[in-house]
């Protein structure tokens, strides 16, 4: 079996997979986050450490112990930083969460000393606080234990693959992709730049050994017997080699609490003209495989906003039928700014609106246009990755949201494209698992290792052309309006 921990931003879960990519076992456990301030986020390093090894070890012993579990993969939530001590391992602050905003300001001083084209130019990335290179500077400059750790040599950097490598195998070390996304990364070298760590503050000798997506990454040896780590990447980079999109024009889609849609560009970084980020795909050790990525702040949380905040909902199954049961959204639009807006528009600025109330919209006609706002954040998506040379001629989605049939239809009717979804929607932690057979030697090549994937449901475009420009045209006009705040 490979055990592959999953480590999201709600929980963290592991799950046992067989060469075919039969899930034999999921043991899972919730990761609460807190909200110190308005646009902060954060979470307990410990708590996701703690909560990792339990599920782990329930995995390790479903499986009938160590001897049983061939190699581990893991996948992560990408651009959440946290800051340990590497002689304690205890960590020295919270971990400030991928979706916290509170470096904002550094981030608009940086571009407007005019930094922004230079560091696309080399990480493929923007300014934005959704990044972890401000994460860091902001974790040196507000507290104590992590500057003296730094003056000791004591002080270990790092997104949450390192964090839990480190932990299992006392290697500090981060994948490839994962390091693609903290802007102290050159896309092409594939090493940390020096230029960089001055630019923001960051001190190289913190930082991770940067290590291929699939490989000899370490043992653990913490379940009772000696277990190799041979994979690791980001969470949405797992996705799109779980969904098998390892050429272009196959692109994915993965409607989680954000949404983040991937597509293959070869060998060779794309340089984006439509804000859309270039991005470390995988690495064997040699060589690099690459994509555009399109992210949005919001999706499933949207829906889950609809549950514990406005309370139209009482579990998110219900929205299916309650979309179903008009015939449209009443007029109402919904901007999902709830966190600022990412791709293609990335203004950090925005908070979410709701346009064109009246008294003759209901609770349905809201959840409707909660949905729709997801399907349209994926249209403009997929209008920039288009621009930008990538087009999708087809779409492979996963994620909580994926589950929903008349989302899913939706999104194809919207996007005038096939939509495929697999049976089984795990498609995070089955990249994890296909990198981790490849590290492990079970297969030669991630093509290869396409044997693990499973049957897919298709949805096919079903809507009138004059209907789809006319919803097009409502979530035009109020997004410009939006945007012109």
């Amino acid at each position: 079996m490979i055990l592959v921990l999953d480590e999201g931003t709600s929980s963290t879960r592991a799950l046992l997979f067989a060469d075919d990519g039969a899930i034999a076992h999921v043991a899972q456990a919730d990761l609460p986050a807190t909200y110190p301030q308005p646009g902060w986020v954060e979470q307990d390093p410990k708590l996701i450490w703690d909560r990792s090894r339990q599920v782990m070890a329930a995995a390790v012993a479903a499986a009938g112990g160590p001897g049983k579990v061939g190699a581990i993969g893991i996948a992560n939530q990408r651009e959440t930083v946290v800051a340990w001590d590497r002689t304690s391992g205890a960590p020295l602050a919270p971990a400030i969460v991928w979706q916290d905003r509170r470096t904002a300001a550094a981030c608009d001083a940086l571009r407007e000393a005019g930094h922004e084209p230079a560091l696309q130019a080399q990480t493929g990335l923007l300014l934005d606080p959704y990044f972890s290179a401000t994460k860091m500077r902001w974790l040196l400059d507000h507290h104590a234990a992590v500057r003296e750790a730094a003056a000791a040599g004591r002080l270990a950097l790092g997104t949450v693959d390192a964090w839990l490598l480190f932990k299992l195998t006392g290697r500090h070390a981060s994948d490839a992709s994962n390091a693609s996304r903290t802007l102290l990364m050159d896309l092409e070298k594939v090493a940390w730049d020096a230029g960089l760590c001055d630019l923001f503050g960051v001190p190289r000798e913190a930082l991770p050994e940067i290590v291929p997506t699939a490989g000899e990454l370490g043992t653990t040896d913490l379940f009772g017997g000696a277990i190799a780590v041979t994979g690791s990447a980001g969470d949405q980079q797992a996705a799109t080699i779980g969904q098998a999109c390892l050429a272009p024009g196959r692109a994915k889609a993965t409607f989680g609490t954000g949404l983040f849609a991937l597509a293959p560009t070869g060998a060779t970084p794309a340089r984006s003209r439509h804000r859309l980020l270039s991005t470390l795909l995988s690495h064997d050790g040699t060589s690099a495989a690459y994509a555009l990525e399109g992210a949005v702040f919001v999706a499933g949380s949207l829906v889950k906003w609809l549950r514990d905040m406005a309370g139209l909902v009482e579990h998110a199954e219900e929205t299916e039928a309650l979309a179903r049961s008009v015939e449209d959204s009443g007029g109402v639009t919904i901007i999902p700014a709830f966190t600022g807006l990412g791709a293609p528009h990335w203004r950090a600025d925005l908070t979410g609106s709701i346009h064109g109330l009246t008294f003759g919209v209901g609770r349905a006609h809201l959840v409707r246009a909660a949905l729709e706002a997801v399907t349209m954040s994926a249209h403009d998506l997929g209008r920039a990755f288009a621009a930008d040379g990538a087009a999708w001629t087809s779409l492979r989605i996963d994620g909580g949201m994926a589950r929903n049939d008349w989302f899913a239809q939706d999104l194809a009717d919207i996007l005038a494209i096939g939509v495929e979804r697999p049976a089984n929607i795990e498609s995070t932690a089955r990249g994890a698992a296909m990198l981790a057979a490849v590290g492990a030697g079970r297969f030669a090549s991630l093509e290869e290792a396409c044997a693990m994937q499973p049957r897919r449901d298709r949805f096919t475009p079903a809507m009138a052309p004059d209907a789809r420009a006319a919803r097009l045209d409502r979530w035009h006009a109020a997004l410009d309006h939006a945007l012109a705040r």
